[in-house]
């Protein structure tokens, strides 16, 4: 019992100072993406806009303080290990990371109790962070994505069940409407994250489990991997550029996720993770061994 304890301590720093690291720097993907964006601009506003975010990010490393004053309302992607021994007590894990990332980091105070309006002051609430399980048969590993999920690329999350007839069309259609709507307030060039699947709920989950995928990675089906790029392709010709101030990209890329679905039903979901998209991915393996995938070289 007393070995259980000091191990969930461990795993409780450990993520702790690995979501302070994740307020502070993007994760490498990012990085490279955005770099790759600002050397194919050519619009002196956004190129300027560009090479700010780049000192802003230098700042932010250099100062150890969050790169962008919304530090989000946290959520987490647990793949854990059946046989993972720390199992019992990783809920209560995780929540306390969250508390001691929110002194550390600092994190800006955004978890408030729906309909009694009060903010907790730790990020921590009812269950907040939010964290999506999924249960990995065999294994005795535990994996983490923890996602910094910030105001305003939150804001322009939107689903919709779809008419049968209306189709795939009607879904693209939905994608383009609300990028056009909304993708502006975002703080573009945008990770775009679509879900496709039968109910709603669904759709939704895929579509944020898309932004934990690396930016550029494509889909596993062939059909959904040419609509990646032609959604990319369309959002880019809306010309939103950095910050929507104007430029030749909108996106960083599109991630599209799917499942199965009932044959008269179709729903189509969308969330978007803005240019500092501060996500991170750690792996434990059952001695709390860990790997940053996702900030390779960094060290806790």
């Amino acid at each position: 019992m007393q070995q259980q304890t000091a191990e969930l301590e461990k795993l409780t720093d450990t993520v702790a100072k690995f979501t302070a690291v994740i307020s502070r720097r993007l994760p490498d993907d990012v990085t490279a993406r955005i770099t790759t964006l600002a050397s194919e601009e050519r619009q002196p506003m956004a190129l300027m806009i560009y090479d700010t975010m780049r000192k802003n990010q230098e700042l932010a490393e250099e100062l150890k303080r969050p790169s962008c004053q919304d530090t989000g309302l946290i959520q987490m992607f647990v793949r854990v290990g059946s046989a993972f021994p720390l199992i019992d007590g990783l809920s209560a894990a995780l929540k306390e990371a969250v508390e001691r990332a929110t002194n550390e980091a600092p994190l800006r105070h955004n978890s408030v109790e729906t309909f009694d309006e009060y903010n907790t002051g730790t990020n921590t609430g009812t269950d907040s962070p939010w964290l999506y399980w999924q249960v990995v048969e065999g294994s005795d590993s535990l994996e983490l994505d923890v996602y910094l999920a910030g105001g305003g690329c939150t804001l322009p999350g939107q689903g919709r069940t779809l008419m049968p007839g209306e189709g795939y069309e009607r879904a693209v259609k939905f994608v383009l409407d609300v990028m056009t709507s909304y993708g502006l307030n975002a703080c573009p060039p945008l990770l775009v994250g679509v879900g496709i699947g039968s109910s709603i709920d669904a759709a939704g989950f895929m579509s944020k489990l898309a932004l934990m995928r690396p930016v550029h990675s494509k889909s596993a089906n062939p059909i959904a991997a040419q609509l990646e790029v032609d959604l990319e392709d369309a959002i880019n010709s809306i010309g939103l550029g950095p910050q929507g101030l104007g430029g030749t990209k909108s996106v960083m890329g599109v991630n599209i996720e799917n499942s199965a679905r009932h044959p008269s039903v179709l729903s189509v979901a969308v969330n978007t993770g803005c240019w500092s998209h501060r996500r991170g991915t750690v792996h434990f393996d059952r001695d709390l061994n860990y790997e940053l995938i996702t900030h390779k070289g960094v060290e806790l």
